[in-house]
């Protein structure tokens, strides 16, 4: 069986060369109430090899970049500015031919939903096959044997009888592997994986981040993991990504920004999770408030409405001030440095880096 391209060497791979590129990243959508800012001065990069976590709540636009990635959004209602470099070749502007050659190929998206992201009147050997035969020009006979193939790689039973079920005859957790099977198909270069494990049980979770990362090890695949489980990406992760209202607030190597976090969101976000060695009568400490509105951000740290330590900074400059993200490792906190340290230390707790 033939695949859609060959294995990357290690002598292929440019470490000082990102695979992905993404600069002042700007996305904005015309709705009825008005425009809503869902991506504000995103700047990231991924090189080949590499898995770059992205969290964040609910609406704070790291699948919505993703979708910009791949150019997913309805022209006539998005306004995208900014970079987006995907291996040196421009995605901002690009027409509908080059990103069509490109996704499902080079660049390939688990969606979040499974049951929308399958047509419910073809088989699902049928849809995992159409892309490879698309990028590929394999037969269908040849296309029919690699979607069995990766059925059965997802771990899907019998995979040579269910590759002719329809997707209501799947459960959910079958339909997910399903969807990732799809994006597997032709072994793209980047994949992005928005909660991929999100309907499957522990075991299946394991064997499908293995999957993902026997497919980083062969081609030198970068990975993009969008997820809440900050278990998942202190295990998988090697840069991680805090998005807040449409920002990042905090970047770094993941273990280093889950052992030592500091913007005041990251806080809360570790201080969400439950650890084995807490009290099991101790309450989980959320977040208090809810994100804010991207028809209307607050001015200055999209957070301060939130956050708890904002008196701590002198003046008015939470409120009014944006807070810039350093390059490299860093928070867009108007906290000091040292004022952040002094937070790590005396509420350490056990890590999940």
């Amino acid at each position: 069986m033939t695949t859609s391209r060959p294995p990357t060497s290690p002598a292929e791979t440019d470490p000082g060369d990102p695979f992905l590129s993404v600069r002042d990243l700007g996305v904005r959508f015309s709705t009825e109430d008005g425009v809503v800012r869902a991506v504000d001065g995103l700047s990231f990069e991924l090189r080949r090899g590499q898995t770059l976590g992205i969290v964040g709540e609910s609406g704070s636009g790291k699948s919505v970049t993703m979708l910009t990635v791949l150019g997913l959004h309805e022209p006539r209602t998005t306004e995208v500015t900014g970079q987006i470099r995907l291996d040196g070749q421009e995605l901002v502007g690009a027409g509908e031919r080059t990103l069509q050659r490109l996704r499902g190929n080079t660049m390939a998206m688990i969606f979040q939903d499974p049951l929308t992201s399958l047509s419910p009147y073809h088989t699902v050997g049928r849809q995992i096959a159409e892309p490879y035969i698309k990028h590929t020009g394999a037969s269908r006979r040849q296309a029919r044997a690699r979607a069995i193939e990766m059925l059965d790689k997802v771990g899907i039973p019998r995979a040579g009888t269910r590759v002719d079920d329809y997707p209501h005859q799947f459960s959910g957790g079958m339909r997910q592997r399903a969807v990732i099977a799809m994006a597997l198909v032709c072994n793209p270069d980047l994949l992005i994986a928005d909660e991929p494990t999100t309907a499957l049980d522990v075991t299946v979770q394991a064997q499908i981040l293995d999957l993902l990362a026997d497919l980083q090890q062969e081609f030198g695949s970068a990975i993009v993991l969008i997820t809440h489980d900050l278990g998942v990406v202190a295990d998988v992760a090697d840069d991680l990504l805090v998005m807040y209202a449409g920002r990042a607030v905090e970047r770094g190597p993941a273990a280093e920004v889950l052992r030592s976090p500091q913007h005041p969101y990251t806080w809360g976000l570790l201080e969400s999770v439950p650890r084995l060695t807490g009290d099991v009568d101790q309450p989980l400490a959320p977040i208090p408030g809810a994100p804010p509105s991207l028809l209307d951000p607050p001015p200055g740290c999209p957070f301060h409405p939130r956050c708890a330590h904002r008196q701590r900074v002198p003046g008015d400059a939470c409120a009014t001030e944006r807070p810039e993200l350093p390059v490299g490792r860093g928070a867009a906190c108007h906290l000091s440095l040292e004022q952040r340290r002094t937070h790590v230390i005396e509420h350490r707790q056990p890590g999940l880096g």
